[in-house]
This record gives C-alpha cells, sequence and structure tokens, in this order.
C-alpha cells in the first residue's frame, strides 16, 4: 500500500563532500583538511605518487598543473622534485583548501616555485597550451562532468604535453566486517556517499582517447592493508558521517562499523582494499 505523500520517508541525500565542498561546514572541511595531509604522509600514498612522478620527465617541463590540489600535498612533493627547475601551479575550487595549501608551501620554503590559483577544473581559465605536464590526483572520481575536465586538460596542456590521472575504482572498496549483512551495504554506501563517479576509472581509456589523448602507459595497484590500518584508517575516520548525513545507513549501523573498525586495527585482524589506477596520456601533436 503506499504511502501518503506528506508522510513518505525522504530519499536519500547522496553528496560527494568534495565536489560540493563550498557548501560544508567548517568541521567537515577540517576532517578533509586532516585526511588529505595525513594521506600525504602515509606510505601508501607516497608510493602511490612515486609510482607515477618517478616517469614524468620533470627535469624537462617548465610549467606543471594540478588541478584539485587540495591542500598541495602533490604541489609540494612535484616542486621538491630532484632537478625540477620549473613551476607549479595548483588549482582548486575551494578557497578553504587553497589558503591552506599556500600556507603550507610557504611553511616548506616552497612558496616561490608553487602558485595556487582558485579555479573550476570544468573552466580553467589557463591560456592554450600553457603547461607541459597536468595531474589529476583522485580529482576524476569526484567531479559532475569527467569529459568536460579532459576536455580543459587537452586545451591547456601543449602538444606532446602529458596528462597523469590517478584514481580508485571504488567499486572495488571494501573493508572487512563481521557482521556479513552490513559489511557490503557500508562497502557500498561509503562509495556512494564520497564519490560522484565511482567507476570512472574504468571508462577513463575510451574517455582520453576521445578528448584527443594517445595512452602510453597504466598503472594498476591493489591497496591493502591487513592487521593494522593507517590509509584506510583516516578514509574510514573521515567519510563515515558522510554515509550518516546521506541517510544510507542508520546512525547505530554506521558508529558500530566504524568501532568494528577499530577494534580490528587494535587486535590485528584489520582487512581493507581498494584497486587504483594511474592513466598517462599524451595530447596528439
Amino acid at each position: 500500500m503506499l504511502q501518503p505523500l506528506d508522510t513518505a520517508p525522504a530519499p536519500p541525500q547522496v553528496r560527494d563532500p568534495h565536489r560540493f565542498i563550498n557548501e560544508l561546514d567548517a568541521e567537515a572541511i577540517e576532517r578533509i583538511v586532516d585526511r588529505l595531509e595525513s594521506r600525504g604522509k602515509d606510505v601508501v600514498f607516497a608510493r602511490l605518487l612515486h609510482g607515477y612522478a618517478s616517469k614524468l620527465d620533470l627535469n624537462e617541463a617548465s610549467r606543471i598543473l594540478e588541478i584539485g590540489c587540495g591542500t598541495g600535498v602533490v604541489t609540494r612533493t612535484l616542486a621538491q622534485h630532484p632537478g625540477f627547475a620549473g613551476r607549479v601551479v595548483g588549482a582548486d575550487q575551494s578557497p578553504d583548501l587553497l589558503a591552506h595549501a599556500r600556507t603550507l608551501a610557504d611553511e616548506a620554503g616552497l612558496g616561490e616555485r608553487i602558485e595556487y590559483h582558485l579555479e573550476d577544473a570544468h573552466a580553467l581559465s589557463y591560456e592554450g597550451e600553457s603547461f607541459d605536464i597536468a595531474v589529476a590526483h583522485t580529482l576524476i572520481s569526484h567531479v559532475t562532468d569527467p569529459e568536460r575536465v579532459l576536455s580543459e586538460l587537452a586545451r591547456v596542456v601543449r602538444p606532446g604535453g602529458l596528462v597523469v590521472i590517478f584514481d580508485g575504482d571504488y567499486a572495488s572498496l571494501t573493508y572487512g566486517c563481521v557482521d556479513e549483512s552490513l559489511g557490503p551495504r557500508m562497502d557500498h554506501a561509503l562509495a556512494a556517499a564520497t564519490f560522484n563517479n565511482r567507476i570512472i576509472m574504468r571508462s577513463l581509456p575510451q574517455l582520453l582517447t576521445a578528448a584527443g589523448f594517445n595512452l602510453e602507459e597504466s598503472i594498476a595497484e591493489v591497496v591493502s592493508e591487513i592487521g593494522s590500518g593507517s590509509f584506510f584508517r583516516s578514509f574510514a575516520d573521515t567519510y563515515a558521517p558522510n554515509v550518516k548525513r546521506a541517510g544510507l545507513l542508520t546512525d547505530v549501523e554506521v558508529d558500530d562499523w566504524l568501532v568494528g573498525q577499530h577494534a580490528a586495527m587494535r587486535d590485528g585482524t584489520f582487512f581493507a582494499s581498494c584497486n587504483y589506477y594511474t592513466y598517462l596520456a599524451r595530447r596528439a601533436r
């Protein structure tokens, strides 16, 4: 029997927090800042970043762009790369994240090597063919229109320039959970509440080709933490509240799941895993 319209439950409000970061309150933004910076210090993140940075000819690059730079972890890393003497430009839609990025760059003594701009990845203000390399590190899973973003990258990168797209396939995101009913539902809810484009990396080979790039190399990584957790602990602590906010699971279910994850880390029975991919593609000459 259908419920009367005035008593029907409201549908879940699923909103990618990075996509709508400018609508978040200060506490939620601070959680994201903490996540980005703690992730940047994690050995897993460092390995993933080094995995593609080591393949870039940074010694020959004069201008590098990172779109969706957040607090500037990747821009600071690239600016400090041995032999790189150029300039790194970071672009992001969040004034709050950019303020942190500028402060952290100055504290690292990199303020003269990096510049940060408030930008929409779908409509960049930069002149065409003005960058040698462009990086989108965990951005494409959040944007409104991936095809438009790739088109913008094709416009601002010079002919023969390189674009690096790194992100996860978040349909593969999974945590161990003693409750076999709750675990899969929480995996799905975490991905749904956090990423606008959970499986976009499966379409990137076709989308890059359509945007005018030639795919040169791909890197596939299964990122897992077993026994203890840091990379995935930060993810759980940061984004589990979004599942509550979206109404995808009850507060009790989310709290029980999170308590269980912390207990598993303490007793050495923790498990979490997700597939990550890097695509290195060159703009056609």
